[in-house]
C-alpha cells in the first residue's frame, strides 16, 4: 500500500464485565479507539484512498469531514508528502480541530452544515484537479471500511457474529460491514456461512437513516439542522442512507435512536466496565445496543459485536459536565481518612 502500513489490526475485546452488566452471554467490542495513527476507524478508509490517490498521480488530497476523517487525512497525507486541504464545520470540537492542525494542512473552517460543505467540495472537484477522498475517490475510500468486518471475523476465529451494532453518519460503514461479511461467506473463508444481522444507532438530533428503518422504508427524510453532541454523526442528508437502510432491513436488523444523556451514560459505562474511552459516536453505538437488547431486538444468548469507532479524547467536552471531582484535600493523613469516609470507602 501507499499509505496506512500500520492501520487496522485493532482489538476485538471480549467484554466480560459489560456482559454481566447487560445480562448477555457473549459480547465483543471492536475497538477502533486505538487505530493508527489518529485513533478512529477513518484511518482505514484514508489508507486505501491515499494509496489510490498516489497511484493516480494526484499531488493534492482533500476531504469534507465532521472530524475523524479530517484527522486521518491530515496525518496520513503528511507522511505521504501530499498537499492537503481539509474542509470542516466551524462548530467542530476543539480537540478534533487540533487533531488536524497539528499535521499542518490547509484547514478550511466553513460556516455551514456538513451537507452544505459537501456541496461546496463537489463544486471544487470540478474546478481543481484534487483527490477528494470522500467525493471523487469515494469508491476506493469505501473499501477501507470493510476491513473492520474482516477483522471481526478473524478475531472470532473465522466465525461470523450473529449481531453487529454500528453508528451511522453517511451510512457507508453499515453498507461496507455488510459487504465484508458477504464476501467472507461467498469465498468460504468462515467456518459456517450465516447472515449477520446489522443494526444502526443514531442520535436523536440527527437520525434520518434510523427513523427510516424504524418506519420500514428506505426513504430518507433529510435533517436540515442536526443538533447533537455526537457531531461526527451530524450528517443530515446521508450519501449512503438509502443503501444502509436496505442493508439493515434485509439482514433482519433494526435501528435505535438515543438521547444526548444516554450517549454520555454509555460512554461512562464502557469506560467503567471495560476501560475503553469512546468518543460520542461510540456512546451512541453502545447506548443503541443497550436499547436494542432491552427491547428484545437483539437476543441475549447470541454473539454480539459493538463497533466503537473513535477515541474519547477527541470529544472530552461532551462528558465533562457529567464528571465530578471532590474538593482538594490537605496533605495530611487526617484529611485523607476524612475523604475516604466521604466517598464511602472508610
Amino acid at each position: 500500500p501507499g499509505a496506512g502500513f500500520l492501520t487496522g489490526f485493532t482489538p476485538l475485546v471480549r467484554a466480560g464485565n459489560l456482559e454481566r452488566e447487560l445480562g448477555v452471554r457473549e459480547l465483543y467490542i471492536k475497538d477502533d479507539t486505538v487505530n493508527h495513527p489518529t485513533l478512529s476507524f477513518k484511518d482505514r478508509v484514508v489508507a486505501v484512498a491515499l494509496t489510490k490517490a498516489k497511484e493516480f498521480g494526484f499531488d493534492t488530497v482533500a476531504c469534507v469531514s465532521t472530524g475523524n476523517l479530517a484527522n486521518a487525512l491530515s496525518g496520513q497525507a503528511a507522511v505521504a508528502g501530499l498537499r492537503r486541504f481539509i474542509f470542516i464545520p466551524a462548530t467542530l470540537e476543539t480537540a478534533k480541530i487540533v487533531g488536524s492542525l497539528i499535521y499542518d494542512p490547509h484547514l478550511v473552517l466553513v460556516d455551514g452544515t456538513f451537507d452544505q460543505i459537501n456541496r461546496l467540495c463537489a463544486e471544487i472537484t470540478e474546478r481543481y484537479n484534487w483527490a477528494f477522498v470522500n467525493v471523487n475517490l469515494r469508491p476506493y475510500y469505501a473499501e477501507g471500511s470493510k476491513t473492520m468486518a474482516y477483522e471481526i471475523a478473524e478475531g472470532l476465529g473465522w466465525r461470523l457474529p450473529g449481531h453487529v451494532v454500528a453508528p451511522a453518519a453517511s451510512g457507508l460503514l453499515i453498507t461496507q460491514l455488510d459487504k465484508g461479511f458477504r464476501e467472507l461467506n461467498f469465498l468460504g473463508l468462515v467456518e459456517e456461512r450465516r447472515e449477520v444481522k446489522i443494526y444502526i444507532a443514531q442520535p436523536e438530533g440527527c437520525a434520518p437513516i434510523a427513523e427510516a428503518v424504524r418506519k420500514g422504508t428506505d426513504f430518507i427524510t433529510p435533517v436540515r439542522e442536526p443538533k447533537t453532541i455526537a457531531k461526527s454523526l451530524a450528517i443530515g442528508s446521508p450519501f449512503s442512507g438509502v443503501y444502509a437502510a436496505r442493508v439493515v432491513m434485509r439482514s433482519g436488523g433494526y435501528a435505535a435512536v438515543v438521547s444526548d444523556k444516554e450517549i454520555v451514560e454509555a460512554i461512562k459505562l464502557l469506560a467503567r466496565t471495560e476501560g475503553i474511552f469512546a468518543e460520542t459516536a461510540g456512546g451512541v453505538t453502545l447506548a443503541g445496543a443497550i436499547k436494542l437488547i432491552e427491547e428484545g431486538r437483539i437476543p441475549k444468548d447470541e454473539p454480539i459485536v459493538v463497533c466503537i469507532t473513535g477515541n474519547g479524547y477527541k470529544t472530552q467536552d461532551a462528558v465533562v459536565p457529567a464528571l465530578k471531582t471532590k474538593p482538594p484535600i490537605k496533605p495530611t493523613l487526617e484529611d485523607f481518612e476524612r475523604y475516604l469516609k466521604e466517598v464511602g470507602e472508610g
